[in-house]
C-alpha cells in the first residue's frame, strides 16, 4: 500500500474542466472559459465541500482570481457543518513569484501560500513595501522537483485542514499524482476542440510509463446539456 494511503493527510479531490481533446485551456494559456454555468456550479459545490481550495501560480496568474462561496444554500450547508463561511484559498508556488497586485488579494476570502523558504522569502520582501499578505504562509521543505509534499501534507493536516479540492494548474496535478495524493477526480469535458501541442492538458509533466499509470474507478457518469460530468475514484 502506497505511503500517501496511510500517512494522516488531507482528502484530496481534483476538479477540472477539459475540452473534448483533453486540453484545460489554449495554446496561449489563456483562462479557460468553455465551461457552462451548470459546470460552474457544480465546482462551487464541490469548493463549497472542502476545507481548503489548493491551486498552483500558474493558475492564479492566468485567472487573477479565484472562485468563492456565493450559492445560499451551500453556504447554509457549510454553516450546518459547523464550517467557516469560506473554504481558505491555498496558493501553491515554490518562488512565490505572482503579481500581488492581482484581483484576488481584494476578494473577501482566507487566503494562505503554500511555499518553500524562498518562496516565503520572496514574498516577505514584497511585503515590505505596503502590499497585501496571506493571513498565513505555510514553508514547508523543498526538494528537487519543488514542494516536499509529505512535508506539506503534515502541515496541512496540522493546520486543520481535512478535505481539499484541488483545481490546477496541470504541473500542480502532476506533482500531486507523482506522489498518489490525489484520491478523487471530477472531471467535465465540454464541447470544444482546442488541439495544439503546447495547450496545456490535466497533467503536466513526464508523465507515466504505462506499468505505472495511475489506475481510476468510475464511481458515476452524467450528461448534462452539452457536457459530461466524470466523477472517478483512485484505484489503489
Amino acid at each position: 500500500m502506497p505511503e500517501s494511503a496511510i500517512l494522516p493527510r488531507p482528502h484530496m479531490t481534483l476538479v477540472l474542466a477539459m475540452s473534448a481533446d483533453g486540453k484545460i485551456a489554449d495554446f496561449r494559456r489563456s483562462p479557460a472559459r468553455f465551461g457552462s454555468p451548470t459546470d460552474r456550479a457544480h465546482l462551487e459545490q464541490q469548493v463549497a465541500l472542502a476545507d481548503g481550495v489548493l491551486f498552483g501560480a500558474s493558475t492564479l496568474r492566468a485567472y487573477g482570481t479565484t472562485l468563492g462561496v456565493s450559492n445560499p444554500q451551500l453556504l447554509q450547508l457549510r454553516q450546518q457543518q459547523g464550517l467557516s463561511t469560506q473554504p481558505v484559498q491555498i496558493v501553491c508556488s515554490r518562488l512565490a513569484e505572482f503579481d500581488p497586485w492581482l484581483r484576488f488579494f481584494r476578494q473577501q476570502l482566507p487566503r494562505w501560500l503554500l511555499t518553500t523558504p524562498v518562496g516565503a522569502q520572496q514574498w516577505h520582501s514584497q511585503q515590505e513595501e505596503g502590499i497585501n499578505s496571506f493571513e498565513q504562509i505555510v514553508v514547508v521543505e523543498s526538494c528537487s522537483t519543488g514542494i516536499n509534499w509529505k512535508d506539506a501534507c503534515h502541515k496541512l493536516t496540522q493546520l486543520g485542514i481535512r478535505r481539499l479540492a484541488v483545481l490546477g494548474g496541470g504541473e500542480l496535478v502532476a506533482s500531486l499524482l507523482v506522489q498518489d495524493l490525489i484520491d478523487e477526480f471530477w472531471l467535465t469535458v465540454c464541447p470544444v476542440i482546442l488541439g495544439g501541442a503546447t495547450a496545456p492538458t490535466p497533467v503536466e509533466g513526464e508523465g507515466f510509463l504505462a506499468p505505472l499509470a495511475r489506475r481510476l474507478e468510475l464511481l458515476g457518469v452524467e450528461t448534462i446539456g452539452q457536457e459530461v460530468f466524470l466523477h472517478y475514484r483512485r484505484q489503489r
